[in-house]
């Protein structure tokens, strides 16, 4: 098992766990996918208060470890959603790849989608 598997399979077990001990089981997907998408806008208002945005505000040094905790913070709400929509780390590492591609080609000027290339 892979790395990106096994992040799939351990929030899996977690988010099996979290729906029965919390009887969070009959939540219809799209509301799922909605508490998370908040949940995942709080983590990133978390980590953006960790990395000085507020230009009005002397600013402080940048703790690195509470940055990469945060963003694992919002990791696993992400896993969470891919989950949730059936999605396994083979079908996002497909997608990932794919979107990549796309966004190279738009940044050479080669996708049909214009208006991205780079001088």
């Amino acid at each position: 098992m892979d790395k990106l598997e096994s992040i799939f399979k351990y929030q899996s077990l977690f988010d099996n766990e979290l729906a029965e001990k919390r009887g969070l089981t009959d939540i219809p997907m799209e509301v799922w996918i909605q508490r998370e998408t908040l949940a995942m806008l709080s983590e990133l208002a978390e980590l953006i208060d960790e990395v000085n945005f507020k230009w009005w505000k002397n600013p402080r040094p940048v703790d690195l470890d509470n940055v990469k905790n945060e963003l694992v913070d919002i990791l696993h709400f992400f896993v969470s959603m891919c989950l949730k929509t059936g999605m396994d780390a083979d079908e996002l590492y497909r997608r990932y790849l794919e979107k990549n591609k796309e966004n190279f080609a738009r940044q050479h000027g080669t996708s049909e989608k214009k208006g991205y290339e780079a001088g």
